[in-house]
């Protein structure tokens, strides 16, 4: 490995080991998964802090990795577990953290446009009715354990 590419990587590294900041809204912890190398869906996750004296809500998500990006989450239906469409997006109160993770509210990639494989990144822009688009890049992680007993 050259140095040029060596300094690239580390630069990359700590880019995405960085929390992404805009106005209020700090974004840390990002990774996405799929299923397997072949799977058409894949999905992501993170925390998202809000920093600000006042409530903030996440209402979109669009990333050229996927032909349908959509805020989701799982209810019971009929003692069936379902990803369900959050068309109205997610409250961010004022000063706290919330968790996108896998077996509860997350970000949803349908018609993957190519496969989740270690060692990419994913970029996802995130809409905020108060801050306005951010923009991150995730890394995908197909080996990480799901928090708190969560199977997605």
């Amino acid at each position: 490995m050259s140095l040029k590419s060596t300094v690239l990587t580390a630069l990359a590294a700590l880019a995405l080991a960085a929390p992404a900041f805009a106005q209020s809204i700090e974004i840390y912890d990002q990774y996405a998964r799929s299923a397997s190398p072949m799977a058409k869906t894949g999905a992501a996750f993170m925390m998202i802090h809000n920093t600000g004296g006042r409530a903030d809500r996440l209402i979109g998500v669009a990333s050229p990795a996927a032909k349908m990006v959509q805020l989701h989450t799982h209810r019971e239906e009929g003692g069936v577990m379902k990803m369900i469409h959050v068309e109205d997006g997610f409250a961010i109160p004022a000063g706290e953290t919330f968790f996108l993770e896998r077996g509860g509210n997350h970000i949803m990639m349908m018609g993957l446009t190519e496969p989740f494989e270690p060692g990419k990144t994913i970029p996802l822009t995130l809409t905020f009715e108060q801050a306005g688009e951010i923009g991150i890049e995730v890394p995908v992680d197909l080996d990480r354990k799901p928090e708190h007993g969560a199977e997605n």
